[in-house]
């Protein structure tokens, strides 16, 4: 009885379920996961979309003014309500739902807002094709190795794999075998 107190206890101490947000398939997976690890630590869940300035930090300062960033806040913001809506429609998480925008690299920016140990980070893994990973670093991969709270990788769906296959077949015109849809 002791030790499923201490369970309770540990899994109750988790304040705030950070997960990083960009509205891919995805990425879907990985909000839904983290509404359901901050129902079952009664934590608040914070929805993070990171965003940066178009050319980047150095693009801002070479000539975008005031105006320009607050459009591009602004644009975030509703990047986000659109990604809420599209993941959870009319039905809520069931838990308090903290949506954040913060200026940066996607990485960057989880890290940052899970600095808290109590805190709970939440990422999707995606897919990592050989170009992707030489052009875009991995956001789960640098939340791993600098997070200060534990941090949980989401794969992707299974189902974003046979929908990436069937993408694959109609980009390359492979007509489709009909006995692979007999089970």
């Amino acid at each position: 009885m002791e030790t499923v107190g201490r369970r309770i206890g540990r899994a109750r101490a988790v304040r705030r379920v950070v997960v990083g947000v960009t509205g891919t398939p995805g990425n879907l997976s990985a909000l839904h996961r983290a509404a359901e690890e901050a129902r079952v630590r009664d934590a608040e869940l914070w929805p993070v979309l990171a965003w940066q300035p178009p050319g980047g930090e150095l693009g801002s300062r070479n000539g975008l003014g005031p105006s320009a960033l607050a459009e591009c806040r602004a644009a975030a913001v509703e990047r986000l309500r659109e990604v809420l809506d599209t993941a959870f429609g009319a039905l809520k998480p069931g838990v308090t739902l903290m949506g954040l925008t913060a200026r940066g690299t996607p990485g960057a920016a989880l890290v940052d807002t899970a600095r808290d140990p109590e805190d709970l980070l939440v990422v999707g893994t995606g897919t990592r094709t050989l170009l992707r990973r030489l052009v875009r670093p991995s956001v789960a991969r640098y939340c791993l190795t600098h997070a200060a709270c534990p941090v949980l990788a989401v794969p992707p769906s299974v189902l974003k794999a046979d929908l990436d296959a069937v993408h694959r077949r109609n980009v390359w015109r492979i007509p489709l075998d009909l006995r692979e849809l007999t089970p």
